[in-house]
């Protein structure tokens, strides 16, 4: 026999739809909270988005480490959804800094990528913009 509260758990789980929210809803709902909605960050806190996020993108080192800060790599999305949001996000605040040549993420890059968060993001993000 099974229980009440398991059955209801199954029941709502299979009449539950599964939702694709755009990579600008994810923003909202991910990392907006932080990064604010006009990506100019927490002053002091979290690095502004706004004007500088793309120049990461440039080079493969730069390409993990977005992917890497634990607040993308443990985001609560897909490979996908988070492949998706981190090409919007670079083209929604910095995309005067995005290379010609530049490469959309792919699920499969960031589902690798993710699975090694950064333990010393300050220090990677230092060496990453060359300063001491």
């Amino acid at each position: 026999m099974i229980r009440r509260g398991v059955w209801i758990a199954m029941v709502c789980a299979v009449a539950t739809p599964a939702y694709a929210w755009s990579p600008e809803t994810n923003y909202r709902l991910h990392c907006e909270g932080c990064h604010l909605a006009d990506g100019s960050a927490t002053p002091g806190k979290v690095p502004a988005l706004a004007g500088s996020v793309a120049r990461f993108a440039g080079s493969a080192e730069g390409r993990a480490y977005l992917v890497r800060v634990p607040g993308v790599a443990n985001a609560a999305l897909s490979d996908a959804d988070l492949a998706a949001l981190l090409d919007w996000t670079l083209r929604r605040f910095d995309a005067g800094h995005l290379s010609p040549d530049f490469a959309p993420y792919t699920a499969d890059e960031v589902g690798r990528l993710r699975r090694e968060p950064l333990v010393d993001v300050s220090a990677a993000r230092q060496h990453l913009l060359g300063s001491p």
